[in-house]
């Protein structure tokens, strides 16, 4: 069989619609050619070994998740100030909350890499690197906060998902006033580079 992109993402949308829908248990070669609507042994040839085809869903997951160059071009010649960062904050939440399923499926990786040495080897290898590629861009962007301060801006947004996308403690308190509490929160007692203030 040619293999191509185009296949390659329907099979690597399909599984993460069954790791969103029935997670780790439910995630195999057979299940994701059932999703796909392609005939049995699709994943397999792409994908001859389940570690294969998790590194894969990582990957589109990563894809999925990618923030629109679209949207960030609109904010490029304002002022970096708290105020920026909770509009690049609330892009984040958006596009987590809107692709549901797939931050689901990256959820239940993340809870299965803690079983799974292969599985925690490829999520974190790609969160690593995300997160040294958002300390860089919060930099270059001229943004106020360090690495410190983004690492508990993942912390925080990804708290606030598997809050939202599960079951909600408080369901009536807006997303958008928790993330300006973060901003408050995370850059109000900070300089840009770390270190507190006075």
């Amino acid at each position: 069989m040619a293999r191509n992109d185009e296949r390659r993402r329907l099979l690597t949308d399909a599984g993460i619609d069954v790791l969103a829908a029935d997670g780790m248990r439910g995630l195999t070669h057979r299940a994701v050619d059932a999703r796909a609507g392609v005939p049995t042994g699709t994943a397999s040839n792409y994908f001859r070994s389940r570690e294969a085809l998790v590194g894969a869903l990582v990957e589109r997951i990563g894809e999925r998740l990618a923030p629109d160059p679209a949207v960030h071009a609109q904010w490029r010649d304002r002022t970096p100030t708290p105020a920026l960062f909770a509009d690049y904050t609330r892009d984040i939440v958006r596009r987590l909350s809107a692709e549901r399923d797939v931050t689901l499926a990256l959820f239940t990786l993340r809870l299965e890499a803690a079983r799974s040495p292969a599985i925690a080897s490829a999520l974190g290898d790609w969160m690593r690197a995300g997160f040294a590629a958002d300390v860089a861009f919060n930099r270059d962007a001229g943004l106020p906060g360090g690495a410190f301060e983004i690492a508990l801006f993942h912390y925080a947004i990804e708290g606030l998902i598997l809050d939202r996308l599960t079951v909600p403690i408080d369901p009536e308190v807006s997303t958008d006033e928790i993330v300006e509490a973060f901003v408050e929160g995370l850059l109000g007692g900070r300089t840009g580079d770390g270190e507190r203030r006075g």
